[in-house]
């Protein structure tokens, strides 16, 4: 890639970044409060993903 496309893809992430973070910020004052079974339903889906790409491993 030449010189002055690197500098606009720069240049373009960090508008979208500036672009995104008020947004961001409004998300995370109206999000609700984590309760006490939040964590396992979390963790359920991550855990499945990993437990399958073990398996995936393991077969291969």
């Amino acid at each position: 890639m030449e010189m002055w496309m690197k500098i606009l893809s720069a240049l373009f992430l960090g508008l979208m970044l500036i672009a995104l973070l008020p947004r961001a910020k409004a998300m995370m004052e109206t999000s609700p409060n984590a309760g006490p079974g939040d964590w396992r339903s979390a963790l359920l889906p991550i855990a499945a993903v990993i437990g399958f790409v073990i398996f995936l491993m393991a077969v291969v």
